[in-house]
């Protein structure tokens, strides 16, 4: 027993050995009774006291045994059990006939089948190698019939499992399953009462179609690669190949390979040349990469892949498809959707046109702010009295049903266009508030290579604004940075030909001159409107016709903002960007590594929803085509945003406020930056996320990264950086921008900036969509007519009716409603979100005191933050968030009730 002690210390005897037995024929001897259970262990804070686990690598420090205690080890083997329990997610397998199937076993039918008796094959791996085999030390396999036990109509099921493990097995940190059963379960996780934890969260797939046993690690420890236990190195490097694949064949939905491809799956060339789209990801196209799908090629284009049909899914790896409620929900909004658009649909299809003809019809398509309820004074009294209010009243609810909710928006007047301050408002605390940038040079300079687009000089002059500059000439406002300007001229001019081709699309590439006031305001002082081969600028109004064509040239600023908004803003710079780092992070970053640990919540969902896309959104005959300006241009304008101005190290939000004028560093000022408009709400906010989140990223990187060179020699932290900017960033591989990773501190402005864009950058433009950008008319994703001329036939009818001509330049009642129902379907949030200063994986680092201190400070940042927020929304000097009729800026509010709310910061780029 001595020796024994000596080998496990003290309480792991207590613990493992319910009943020792003293061999009498020979002295030190000893043997251990065998128990069916061993249910009385140390808790985790007593273990790791027991054994002083110093953080945050260290393994257990043993005592190493003489030559007389190993001999006699040798010669008496002892062995103990021990219990674990391993929960499994009741999914849909339980359809009738495996219920049936599930039944008959109990008598015996299927004994002789392992996949039908549910089996799955475990067993615990050790912190040390087997010094027999030089391979990973294993218990015994064991064998769990796990539908023996399995609860109808449960969410879960439990089990527990008995393993047998020798005394010099070591401590156990990870284990291994084998799925005998003949169809996918989801395994949630295993553990063992205050020994070890591990989150698995993952479906295992069928041994006869994925023979590699799956790994799963122990969330108590991270490990760096180069302090990666003995024990788990090769298990460690044989997950990282699993999830990168071969690079070849067609990729199954169940399966979780991770690659890289070309965006090669957006046209349909086998229907015909007007639906092939360019191949982005092209030296002419260049864009980042997408996860692949190896789908087979087009007939009629091999460079192609085919599209989605119901013989062919779109693949994602098998755990970041959508389940559950979050499915559910997804599934309930579509057919809402579905329905909202099935009148308006109809009405087209009869009328032919569906135009609006005047303000009330689309007033129509909301539901009524408030709905008047009968009261039973006010009830007149009939025969019938009863039937007949039930009668009307199911009248209202279904016609209520049928329409969408009011947006947040209409709250300062839902006119038929948008008024100039709320034009300049929506700039700074708008559903896109990353276009405004301060006006550096008069007139403003395009960057469109002459040669191609010829010189584009700008038809602004001092004296379109000098009468609005509250008496100062042009070259003052521009140094007292009192002039900022929305620019979409390079981003549309190149592809206006191509877009006024069409019948029903009209647009310019345009530029609005805004002024900022003594009241911190913004307002428009001068919009050109630019076709190839002529400019004009257009003033505030001075009479009634002036005033309709300052109307209408606004709705074109708002289209133009609204595509540029979708394409760039929301696609490119979150959705997009963001894919090649979380499929790198996969190939590269162990589950045990701390980088992937920290950013695991930031990567979720992402891959889901932008396979969704490619198939329904940006796609050739998507919604983005359909519904925008851009047509079938918008895949271009993508890839020449993507080429000429994204730049990572421009997307962390100090840097991106810098780049557009918007700020400067000044060491007097918190945090060293000065807004140069200082009521920004989505700045202002936005700073202080940022700051509290880089000083959580900043204490996370220095605990594991004490110094440069652990950075640099970290493998797997060098690959996963080296594999984003040369393969899912190729086309900027050779970019010289890109931030170096050599020290605590580049990693922490890495982290910092993918976590920013994942969470709330992409919340800021993403959340707001329906309830501040829902009302079309206001914020029109395309125009069907130009501004009209003296000498067009529709100038007459502009004059006779310039209401009803606005309203003509908007798409028809069923485009509206298509466009609403998939902005309401991207704002929502689902019913299982996780927000930001959430995390449900804290127990992860149980064993990292630190690291949860972290991560509760960061929460209680939050906290603060949101309530800090709430005080600006009720101040009256912020007159871009808090006045009569405007919305309070909530969008990076971090938390949030399910639905269409206008606020909360998910972790994940998310819908």
């Amino acid at each position: 027993m001595a020796m024994v002690k000596e080998i496990m210390g003290q309480r792991m005897v207590e613990a493992f050995c319910s009943d020792v037995s003293r061999c009498s024929s020979q002295p030190n001897r000893f043997c251990i009774k065998r128990q069916k259970t061993v249910s009385i262990l140390p808790t985790f804070s007593e273990l790791k006291t027991m054994l002083q686990l110093p953080a945050p690598y260290s393994q257990p420090p043993f005592i190493k045994l003489d030559e007389s205690s190993k001999r006699d080890l040798a010669l008496n083997p002892m062995s103990v059990t021990i219990t674990g329990t391993i929960t499994i997610k009741n999914s849909d397998i339980t359809d009738h006939k495996e219920m049936m199937a599930m039944m008959l076993q109990h008598f015996g039918t299927f004994k002789n089948a392992l996949h039908e008796r549910g089996i799955i094959v475990l067993q615990l791996v050790s912190t040390e190698i087997d010094p027999r085999t030089m391979e990973p030390k294993l218990s015994n396999p064991v064998e769990l019939e796990w539908l023996k036990c399995y609860k109808v109509g449960a969410e879960r099921s439990t089990y527990k499992v008995e393993f047998e493990i020798d005394s010099d097995f070591g401590f156990p940190v990870a284990i291994t399953v084998t799925n005998k059963y003949d169809k996918e379960i989801f395994l949630e996780g295993f553990s063992i009462e205050g020994v070890v934890d591990i989150a698995c969260n993952s479906w295992i797939q069928p041994e006869k179609v994925h023979p590699e046993e799956r790994v799963f690690f122990s969330n108590k420890q991270a490990y760096l690669p180069c302090h990666t236990p003995a024990g788990l190195k090769k298990l460690r490097k044989e997950e990282l190949k699993q999830l990168r694949g071969n690079g070849k064949g067609v990729r199954r939905g169940c399966e979780r390979v991770y690659d890289y491809d070309v965006y090669n799956d957006l046209g349909n060339p086998d229907k015909g040349q007007e639906h092939v789209r360019p191949i982005l990801g092209t030296r002419d196209y260049p864009c980042p990469r997408r996860c692949r799908t190896g789908r087979p090629h087009a007939t009629t284009d091999e460079k192609y892949e085919s599209p989605i049909n119901s013989s062919v899914e779109s693949y994602v790896p098998r755990d970041e498809a959508f389940e559950g409620v979050r499915k559910e929900a997804l599934d309930v909004e579509k057919l809402k959707g579905a329905t909202r658009n099935l009148i308006p649909f109809i009405r087209t299809c009869i009328t032919k046109c569906g135009n609006f003809k005047q303000l009330s019809d689309v007033q129509q398509i909301y539901k009524r702010k408030h709905v008047d309820k009968m009261k039973p004074e006010n009830v007149t009294t009939t025969k019938w009295p009863l039937p007949m209010n039930m009668m009307s009243k199911i009248q209202n609810d279904v016609e209520e049903y049928f329409k969408f909710d009011t947006p947040r928006i209409i709250n300062g007047g839902n006119c038929c266009c948008i008024k100039d301050e709320e034009l300049g408002r929506q700039a700074l605390a708008g559903i896109n508030p990353l276009s405004i940038k301060r006006l550096e040079t008069f007139p403003p300079v395009s960057d469109l290579d002459p040669s191609i687009y010829g010189a584009q000089k700008s038809a602004l002059k001092e004296e379109h604004i000098i009468s609005h500059l509250d008496g100062m000439p042009v070259q003052q406002a521009m140094a007292e940075k009192k002039l900022f300007m929305l620019d979409y001229h390079d981003a549309y001019l190149p592809f206006l030909n191509g877009i006024n081709a069409r019948e029903d699309r009209k647009a310019y590439a345009t530029r609005t001159i805004l002024y900022l006031t003594r009241l911190g305001t913004l307002k428009p002082i001068a919009i050109e409107l630019s076709l190839p081969e002529s400019k004009q600028v257009l003033t505030p109004p001075l009479d009634a016709t002036s005033h309709w064509l300052w109307q209408i040239a606004k709705a074109h600023v708002c289209s133009n903002d609204a595509g540029v908004h979708q394409l760039v803003h929301h696609w490119l710079r979150t959705h997009a960007c963001m894919e090649p780092f979380i499929i790198a992070a996969h190939r590269q970053l162990s589950a045990m590594h701390p980088v992937f640990k920290l950013l695991k919540p930031h990567l979720k969902h992402t891959l889901q929803i932008n396979a969704l896309a490619r198939e329904a959104l940006i796609n050739e005959g998507g919604i983005i085509e359909t519904d925008f300006s851009s047509g079938k241009y918008s895949t271009e304008i993508i890839s020449a945003a993507y080429k000429d101005w994204w730049r990572f190290d421009m997307e962390a939000l100090p840097a991106d406020l810098i780049r557009r004028g918007l700020a400067e560093p000044d060491p007097t000022h918190p945090h060293g930056l000065r807004l140069l408009i200082e009521d920004y709400p989505y700045a202002n906010d936005g700073l202080l996320i940022w700051f509290a989140l880089e000083n959580l990223v900043r204490t996370y990187v220095n605990y594991y990264y004490s110094d440069r060179i652990m950075v640099r020699s970290d493998s797997e932290l060098q690959s996963w950086y080296s594999e984003v900017t040369n393969v899912g960033h190729a086309d900027h591989a050779n970019a010289s921008w890109w931030p170096t990773l050599s020290t605590p501190s580049d990693l922490t402005s890495i982290l910092t900036t993918l976590i920013w864009v994942a969470s709330v950058q992409h919340s800021a433009v993403n959340f707001g969509q329906y309830p501040l950008g829902g009302y079309v008319p206001m914020r029109s994703p395309h125009m069907k007519k130009l501004l009209p001329k003296e000498d067009d036939l529709e100038y007459k009818e502009f004059l006779e009716d310039p209401e009803g001509y606005l309203l003509s330049c908007l798409p028809n009642m069923f485009e509206t409603t298509k466009f609403l129902a998939v902005v309401n379907i991207l704002s929502q949030h689902s019913p299982d979100e996780e927000y930001m200063g959430q995390r449900k994986d804290l127990s992860d680092w149980t064993g990292d005191p630190e690291i949860i201190k972290a991560f509760y400070e960061f929460s209680m940042d939050i906290k603060r933050i949101e309530k800090e927020i709430d005080k600006r929304n009720k101040d009256t000097t912020r007159r871009n968030r808090c006045g009569a009729g405007i919305p309070p800026y909530e969008l990076l509010v971090a938390s949030s009730a399910p639905g269409v709310t206008g606020r909360g910061v998910p972790n994940s780029i998310s819908i």
